[in-house]
């Protein structure tokens, strides 16, 4: 296993900062998503640890080597791409082995290798078939077994599932990380997809044009949003949409999903975020909802005192 260090990353197409200065470290056999929305540089910087795009600033490493000035395929990556790269003219075996024989591994090994490799994915018995005889969900475990079988230290995910249906994307983006799991393999996953992000990282990196908006744990960034926009982009009714009264914060956590009442107005409570970081909100609802609010007057005042 090993570790990636991205310092001071940049690469700018023309006037645009793709990606803006970013600083991250990846630990050993770490889950880590590259997480936002299009255009935020997600998938730059997923193709420049690759290889594929050049650094205007800064450096990567893989443990303490530096391989940002070597060629993609001396980096010792595999990558499983958003419309799954597989070759129309190669048998399922044959795109499996196809890095394995750009290696000059031995024949015999190759096919010792790619049954494995088949067999992790729930292909074992597929070596014959050809691309257009399977499924979605089976061309992608090919894409993932064609990344797997060359033994990589780093293994980078662009946007894996995007092509999936909805079923089986959960269904596959299970697998992804139990497979993970099981071989301790580093890996960098990019999507724009915050409850894939949520259900297969260790960690997540908020981008936003170009830029890290928070790191940290998927509950880390979902309870404690470090901005408006993290607040925004990682849930839905979570925002403080009205203030109006003064008072000192209580500690809302303890109240979630509770209401009260303020000058005869009924509050709900929902788990979101304030400028000093208190992961709270409250949003007005009607006097309608519920009959005779419950809970006490002077936490929807004093709710009602934080502003964004």
């Amino acid at each position: 296993m090993t570790g990636i260090v991205i310092e001071g990353v940049t690469r700018i197409f023309g006037t645009v900062r793709a990606v803006d200065e970013v600083n991250l470290t990846v630990g050993e056999g770490e889950f880590f998503t590259l997480l936002g929305p299009s255009g935020c540089g997600k998938t730059t910087l997923l193709r420049m640890i690759a290889g594929f795009s050049e650094l205007n600033a800064g450096q990567i490493r893989f443990g303490t080597k530096r391989i940002d000035t070597l060629p993609a395929h001396t980096r010792d990556i595999g990558m499983v791409f958003q419309n799954y790269a597989v070759f129309p003219n190669l048998t399922v075996a044959g795109n499996v082995a196809y890095g394995l024989k750009a290696r000059k591994v031995p024949s015999a090994d190759v096919a010792r290798r790619v049954e494995e490799a088949l067999s992790l994915v729930q292909l074992g018995g597929y070596g014959e078939r050809w691309p257009h005889q399977l499924s979605g969900g089976q061309l992608q475990r090919v894409a993932i077994a064609r990344a797997l079988v060359i033994r990589p230290q780093v293994l980078l995910f662009d946007e894996p599932l995007s092509n999936l249906d909805a079923r089986l994307r959960v269904s596959m983006r299970a697998e992804i990380r139990e497979l993970q799991k099981s071989l301790g393999i580093t890996s960098i996953y990019v999507t724009h997809d915050q409850e894939e992000a949520m259900s297969v990282s260790d960690r997540i990196a908020l981008m936003q044009s170009g830029r890290l908006e928070q790191v940290g744990a998927p509950a880390e960034i979902y309870r404690q949003p470090a901005s408006r926009f993290a607040a925004e982009f990682m849930g839905t009714t979570n925002l403080l949409v009205k203030a109006r009264a003064t008072g000192t914060l209580p500690n809302l956590n303890e109240h979630v999903g509770t209401r009260w009442s303020s000058n005869g107005e009924i509050f709900m409570v929902r788990n979101v975020y304030t400028p000093t970081g208190t992961k709270t909100s409250v949003l007005p609802t009607t006097n309608s909802e519920g009959g005779m609010p419950v809970g006490s007057p002077q936490y929807g005042e004093a709710a009602g005192s934080v502003g964004l």
